[in-house]
């Protein structure tokens, strides 16, 4: 059997997907994952096919509409709008690659930004649609969502799940015009109305690519969703660290991590200054990651090392505390490491992530990126780092997920529900 899955987005997005591709194959079917070129790499290096799809993340971000829904602040409307901006040139391409890589395709599998193309897909082609994402979608009493709001407040069992309903009424509104002329000339489909959301999350399959232990099962969600436990991807059994970086690390206590993944920003340098500046106040020795972040520094002192990338299943658990930007897949990572975490959320789900790392009682309260500074990042450094009990409790989550078989659940709910 043939599965292909449309996994856009960034490493944090994809790495998981490309997990979860591998436990399939395993299984005994045929995957296909259709992504960025940019990852054709960890993609092949698994044994997997690639079918190369033109949405770069890295483009849209440090894009003017990216950056404005990356600084767009506490109104969810804004971040919506400023992201459908950003891609808006890229929807008619995206949905071309996205059918094309689901030709011959038994099963279609997508994700959260692909959610818009391949209900519509499977549909066309009379296939199976299942969906797998890393950040809760369904209404639920039990919390609001995931997506509404950086302040991250439980609204009671009335408005937790209004507060989805809201958001993804507003996603689909933004979207429908595009996707419902592409249903209508190119694949001679029927439009969908105002209840796009609804239509497809009630009956589809759904994988959810976190620990139950993080976000326990709400139980007002059905028998067609499934909380697996995350879908690691370990890199470092084959990885070999540069010298310099093992130097730097037996050359003192362990240091903090701090890195903002795919999160351009065009005020890196006076990021850079906030973050040596804390690490010097607190007097602890700093771990700087590059990546897309363009955390940049020349004259770096001598107790800060900088670094392009290291894969986090080798790097975390070497570190006093992890400070990043909440994005799912580096949050699993570090609460995996059951190491204090502190998260600086700039959009979308990671003001979510950031406050349930809070009520876990695993690490500070989120920082908005908006509101980073030296005393605040200093404030929850030193929390991070001193308190014993926040440390005890990272550790015991770090054991419990560590235990899990995420990618072993979902492939056993895949072959259930395809059976």
């Amino acid at each position: 059997m043939k599965i292909t899955i449309l996994a856009p987005g960034s490493r944090g997005d994809v790495q998981p997907i490309v997990a979860l591709g591998m436990g399939l194959q395993a299984a005994g079917y045929e995957i296909r994952i259709a992504t960025n070129a940019a990852f054709e790499t960890m993609v092949r290096g698994c044994g997997l096919e690639l079918f190369p799809i033109q949405f770069d993340i890295k483009q849209v971000f440090e894009s003017d509409a990216g950056q404005a829904s990356l600084e767009s602040g506490r109104r969810s409307t804004n971040v919506v709008r400023n992201f459908a901006q950003a891609i808006q040139a890229m929807i008619p391409q995206m949905e071309a690659d996205c059918w094309a890589a689901c030709q011959g395709a038994d099963v279609v599998i997508d994700t959260v930004v692909s959610f818009l193309f391949g209900p519509t897909i499977a549909e066309k082609l009379n296939i199976p649609h299942i969906a797998a994402f890393l950040q809760p979608q369904h209404p639920t009493k039990a919390f609001p969502s995931s997506h509404a709001s950086p302040v991250q407040r439980n609204l009671g069992s009335l408005f937790n799940p209004l507060t989805q309903i809201i958001h993804q009424t507003r996603v689909w509104l933004v979207y429908r015009s595009a996707i419902n002329q592409w249903r209508q000339t190119q694949l001679n489909l029927p439009p969908i109305g105002i209840n796009y959301f609804k239509r497809y999350q009630a009956k589809v399959c759904t994988l959810y690519g976190f620990s139950s232990h993080v976000v326990p099962t709400p139980p007002d969600w059905g028998d067609n969703i499934s909380v697996t436990g995350y879908w690691f991807l370990d890199e470092f059994a084959d990885w070999q660290a540069p010298s310099d970086l093992v130097n730097f690390l037996e050359a003192g206590p362990p240091p903090v991590y701090v890195g903002f993944g795919s999160m351009t920003d065009r005020n890196s340098e006076e990021t850079t200054d906030i973050v040596l500046k804390a690490i010097a106040r607190t007097k602890q020795r700093g771990l700087l990651l590059t990546g897309w972040g363009g955390l940049k520094k020349s004259d770096l002192p001598d107790n800060v090392f900088k670094i392009e990338s290291a894969p986090h299943d080798w790097l975390f658990p070497r570190m006093a505390a992890i400070v990043h930007h909440g994005g799912a897949g580096t949050t699993g990572a570090s609460l995996r490491a059951g190491i204090p975490t502190i998260v600086v959320p700039f959009f979308y789900d990671q003001p979510f992530w950031g406050q349930r790392v809070a009520n876990l009682g695993v690490g500070p309260q989120p920082i908005l990126h908006k509101k980073l500074s030296v005393e605040r990042l200093a404030a929850a450094i030193t929390t991070a780092v001193t308190d014993n009990d926040m440390q005890k409790q990272a550790a015991t989550l770090g054991e419990r997920i560590q235990t899990e078989e995420g990618i072993t659940n979902a492939v056993e709910f895949v072959s259930r529900y395809l059976s």
